[in-house]
């Protein structure tokens, strides 16, 4: 089968379509042929050497977590779907999951059907992105309606997520995002929109109960605890929490916590009715063919992609 590897760490030129053996799934998992692969910074970030490199080890390995397709194939004691079923997941992450490919195997229970109201390419673009803010906001805290919650890099894969769940569960929503961005994110529920490359977001943002800080450098971390009300909680997801941002959280007397997604069927399946709901939109920047993943790394790479870069396999 085809699949997109690479032998060494380094740009995106290292990404190479080759011909591997097609996995076959052991008892309680599935074989999916992948119809659509999301692509995810963390794709890039392991590409490089950092992201999720420390757990996949040195290359040659298959990057890609994000997969919609059909069930081709399923092992002794699968009972929660079948051979024709369409589904989606975030298989294994952080092992690797090789979603760059044709097929991948998987525990069954870590995919569900996908939106019926979307294709697979769409769908591609949920899994990681949505199950990073569905559990931020309701397994790293616990969103209650009338809370502030401020949401980083609002337009992007994970925040324009983000900043629907936190509408669904009632908050108010403040996104941070270029201007350009602003009125799109308005039809997505948020309430406020700031624009960081004009206005210190400290200032324009007070007592926020909640901040789920999607950037990661450390001034936008400090700036953030100042943002946060007596108690405030900041969620640091792309790179943890910082030495100084902890000091200034514990100097403010709030909390700053990191946050790494897990798989979870049954937050898809829940996120899955939320899109079919009509509750929740799906934003597709662009989308590649498998041969072009090293075009679809720079793009992700400029920082300046709205929603999810999605391969066509």
């Amino acid at each position: 089968m085809r699949a997109v590897t690479q032998q060494e760490f380094g740009g995106p030129s290292v990404l190479r379509v080759t011909e591997v053996d097609r996995p076959e799934p052991l008892p309680t998992e599935v074989l999916v042929r992948v119809v659509a692969a999301g692509v995810n910074p963390v794709d890039y970030k392991t590409r490089e050497g950092a992201g999720m490199a420390g757990v996949l080890g040195t290359p040659p390995f298959v990057l890609g977590w994000d997969v919609s397709g059909m069930v081709e194939a399923v092992g002794f004691g699968v009972h929660t779907l079948a051979v024709g079923d369409e589904v989606y997941g975030m298989p294994w992450f952080p092992r690797q999951a090789a979603a760059y490919a044709e097929y991948v195997t998987a525990p069954s229970r870590q995919f569900v059907r996908k939106p019926a109201s979307v294709g697979h390419t769409a769908a591609a673009a949920v899994p990681l992105a949505a199950l990073t803010a569905w559990q931020a906001l309701t397994a790293a805290t616990t969103i209650t309606p009338g809370q502030r919650v401020l949401v980083h890099a609002a337009a992007g894969g994970v925040g324009h997520f983000a900043v629907q769940f936190a509408k669904h569960l009632g908050a108010h929503v403040i996104g941070t995002s270029r201007a350009a961005n602003h009125e799109w994110l308005r039809t997505l529920g948020a309430d406020e929109v700031i624009d960081y490359s004009t206005t210190r977001f400290e200032e324009a943002a007070k007592d926020v109960d909640v901040v789920l800080d999607l950037v990661g450098d450390v001034d936008t971390g400090v700036r953030s605890i100042a943002a946060l009300a007596p108690g405030g909680l900041l969620i640091a997801i792309p790179a943890g929490v910082a030495p100084a941002v902890a000091e200034a959280a514990e100097a403010a007397g709030v909390r700053a916590v990191p946050f790494l997604v897990e798989p979870d069927g049954p937050a898809l399946a829940t996120i899955a009715q939320l899109i079919d709901s009509g509750h929740v939109h799906v934003e597709v920047a662009a989308v590649l063919p498998l041969a072009e993943a090293a075009e679809a790394h720079r793009l992700m790479a400029t920082g300046r992609t709205r929603g999810k870069l999605v391969l066509e396999i």
